[in-house]
């Protein structure tokens, strides 16, 4: 594409760019209801590749995916839209702004080069939206703040204004300002808005390489505007500066001038530091560069189910290029970066070669074909069936693996149970292409509770996904309620019997054992010890009392729980010199220990997490009250590397955990999380063991 070829509506192909300067690529981040599509809608219409009526001339409607957002529904997820200003093609990638979609978020930053932060004129800065330029400066993004809804009866511009600066930075500044209905742009002229020129103009170029520029501007020189738009990309690239630009998405004023500044002042996928490459082996691979004739290294960022097209990844070129019908190597290594291995179970290592199908770009539910797709360029491809989210793609001769971006663990555990015996076949095939759509996902089959769990990071996101299992896979679930693995341990020390005679003609059984059982402290395992004196229990089956009583243990003794934490010492015993076996004594070892729990008495064990919630200063209090509430011990609390938060860690039962992650989330109104892992267990108490032994 050259810097005079366009772009509009009705092409019979997707627009295309040859040269990744010709490129920008831009994520469209926001709290629910800022705006976002809406904002991406009126910016396709002001590029004309959408008519007024927000459909393209063939009559392609583009979803509004935050009304989706709104109702859970299944399109939830990242949005690409391409369109082509003033010769350069944008890719607008548009993320959901509800927080259970943080996932996509993230792949969104991993796709593209600059944030088009959204907040509405009606609503300011929350805490929701502070989380989300958090979750843009942790890697780094260069961000505009564009704020949207003008026309609101509450707008009030000039205090979000004041509000983004007093929550991201003195570097938030406006380069428009809104008048009467039009915008004022500060760089192409002063219009009597002399202190708010002069501090862009200051921010601008104190970024700038030309050490003069500040002089020659305090001496009273008039400065160059095309010299100042180069030093404001400088600047946003750099991450330094934030401008600031009003769009009405209703009347569209605004939209081509963000428009003017995404092409002029955005950096382009030259200026992207590039990811870390590995061999598929793990050891260190070549830096890349952003040059479509370098060797191929692309990453899936998302991954959707067609019901026609099958399978389709939406695909972030690094370096090369790519070709329809190509046979490309792909490599998935999550379990080499993750901080829990056991939740890369539902996404395992591979390395194959495949084909690839069709290139495309998509817009709305339109797939418009391309026939070449350069480094920096984003596009979808089709029939990758063995390509997961967070894939690499690379040439087979020279395979390389890119270092996936950081997936939050989810915290919310589901269990489900299939509604009729003819979905059980079909749901773990459909659950595995929901994982290796969403890396967010991890799904667990608890051999304890014998419980289906997905692990989930909200309830927004576990009601998509069962959405997706019927809609998609024709899977119909219900959610039941989440058990937690028990155990149980003796009260204080007993003595029990074990005697297993049984006659039946030819050979019988006969095994006796008198043991004694003492609980161990917390976290103590199992000992056996052997103090049979005089040869009552031969050698040869002594081993066997312990398999006998190990064996019990597992199975439970009172409960049916695993019981844990106790000392047994094998004490005397009876033997036959024909009838005694192993088998005898495995089955006197455990009517020895059921014996022994019937005098001293069981207790039930429930497991405990240690959680590490990140949270405000000023909810502090709440969130260590609200954990006490669970039955919780606080454990202490420490400031965060970030100013103005704390990180408080306590051990909590996970039975008090189940809806943590939802419940968290309403008190701290979407601007807290947390981590948790397993610490240890701990004795339930009386009412609590009275209600699981129900269960």
């Amino acid at each position: 594409m050259s810097r005079e070829s366009g772009g509009g509506a009705g092409q019979a192909g997707a627009p295309v760019a040859t040269r990744p300067e010709e490129i920008r690529n831009v994520v469209v981040v926001g709290a629910a209801g800022a705006g976002k599509t809406t904002l991406v809608e009126r910016l396709l219409v002001a590029a004309g590749v959408l008519n007024r009526a927000g459909s393209t001339e063939d009559g392609t409607t583009v979803c509004d995916f935050e009304e989706v957002e709104h109702r859970h529904r299944r399109s939830v997820g990242l949005a690409l839209a391409p369109l082509v200003h003033d010769g350069v093609k944008v890719n607008l990638l548009d993320a959901p702004g509800y927080v259970d979609f943080v996932g996509e978020v993230r792949a969104g930053l991993r796709a593209a080069d600059c944030a088009l932060f959204v907040v509405a004129a009606n609503e300011g800065v929350d805490d929701a939206t502070r989380a989300l330029w958090r979750e843009c400066a942790d890697v780094a993004m260069p961000r505009a703040v564009v704020v949207t809804k003008l026309d609101h009866a509450r707008a009030d511009v000039d205090g979000v204004v004041a509000q983004a600066r007093e929550a991201f930075g003195e570097r938030v500044l406006p380069v428009h300002l809104h008048e009467g209905g039009r915008l004022v742009g500060l760089i192409t002229g002063d219009h009597g808005h002399d202190a708010q020129r002069a501090a862009l103009v200051e921010g601008i170029i104190e970024e700038s390489e030309d050490e003069t520029l500040m002089e020659r501007y305090v001496g009273g020189e008039q400065i160059d505007t095309g010299l100042l738009l180069r030093d404001l990309e400088l600047a946003v690239a750099r991450g330094s500066l934030h401008p600031v630009v009003p769009v009405d998405s209703t009347t569209g004023v605004g939209a081509t001038e963000l428009l003017d500044l995404v092409v002029a002042a955005f950096p382009s996928p030259l200026e992207h530091p590039m990811p870390r490459t590995w061999t598929p082996s793990g050891g260190p691979g070549p830096e890349i560069a952003c040059d479509p004739s370098g060797p191929l290294v692309a990453e899936v960022v998302k991954t959707t189910t067609d019901p026609y097209l099958g399978r389709v990844s939406m695909v972030r070129v690094f370096s090369g290029t790519v070709l329809p019908d190509a046979t490309v190597h792909v490599s998935g290594h999550r379990s080499a970066w993750s901080s829990d291995p056991g939740g890369a179970t539902s996404h395992p290592d591979h390395d194959e070669d495949e084909r690839i199908g069709s290139l495309s770009v998509p817009l709305g539910k339109a797939q418009r074909t391309a026939h070449a797709v350069v480094a920096g360029d984003i596009c979808a491809i089709g029939r990758l069936s063995r390509a997961e989210t967070s894939d690499t793609l690379a040439d087979v001769d020279t395979p390389l693996v890119l270092e996936p971006w950081r997936v939050p663990e989810p915290q919310l555990p589901v269990a489900i149970e299939v509604r009729t015996k003819s979905d059980e076949d079909k749901l773990g095939t459909s659950l595995q292409r929901l994982a290796a759509e969403d890396p967010t996902l991890r799904v667990e089959q608890n051999d304890e509770t014998h419980q289906v769990v997905l692990w989930t990071m909200g309830e927004a996101h576990a009601e998509v996904l069962l959405d997706r299992l019927a809609s998609r896979y024709g899977v119909d679930v219900d959610e039941v309620e989440l058990r937690v693995p028990l155990r149980e341990t003796f009260v204080g020390p007993a003595t029990g019997l074990g005697r297993h005679v049984k006659q039946s003609g030819g050979h019988g059984q006969y095994a006796v054992c008198s043991i004694e059982v003492e609980p161990l402290p917390q976290g103590g395992g199992f000992e056996f010890v052997d103090r049979v004196v005089g040869g009552a229990v031969p050698r040869q089956f002594i081993p066997s009392v312990e398999k006998g009583v190990r064996s019990q243990m597992a199975r439970g003794v009172v409960n049916g729980c695993p019981m844990v934490d106790i000392r047994v010492t094998l004490t005397d015993g009876k033997a036959h010199s024909v009838d005694s076996s192993d088998m005898a004594f495995q089955t006197a070892g455990g009517i020895a220990l059921r014996d022994a729990a019937t005098r001293a008495g069981t207790c039930l064990l429930e497991p405990v997490d240690e959680i590490e919630v990140l949270v405000g200063d000023a909810l502090v209090g709440t969130i260590m009250g609200d954990l006490s509430a669970r039955r919780g011990k606080v454990l202490g609390s420490e400031p965060a590397s970030e100013p103005g938060l704390v990180v408080i860690r306590a051990h909590v039962p996970q039975l008090e955990l189940r809806r943590y992650a939802t419940e968290l989330r309403s008190l701290a109104h979407g601007s807290a999380s947390f981590t948790r892992a397993f610490a240890h267990y701990d004795r339930a108490p009386e009412q609590v063991s009275a209600q699981l032994a129900l269960r």
